[in-house]
């Protein structure tokens, strides 16, 4: 299985963040809601949610590829 995660992350519209990944070379999409955001950092203060995922990006993209390991993908 191969994954690659391709920049740039966007603004979902529920306010979380939308980062596009390859898996097996089709397009996967990976949704980070805002509640996740908030969850990998409670207690710093929580404003724009493209600024906190570039914040956390490393540890938000490790669980995104735990879960496209594990086959936990969906669409929609």
């Amino acid at each position: 299985m191969s994954i690659e995660f391709i920049w740039p992350a966007s603004l979902a519209a529920d306010g979380g963040v939308i980062y596009i990944a390859k898996l097996d070379g089709k397009d996967v999409q990976c949704h980070f809601s805002y509640e996740a955001l908030e969850d990998v950092d409670p207690d710093s203060v929580f404003g724009d949610a493209l600024e906190h995922f570039s914040k956390h990006q490393l540890i938000l993209l490790s669980a995104a590829e735990k879960k496209l390991l594990k086959g936990l993908s969906h669409n929609g």
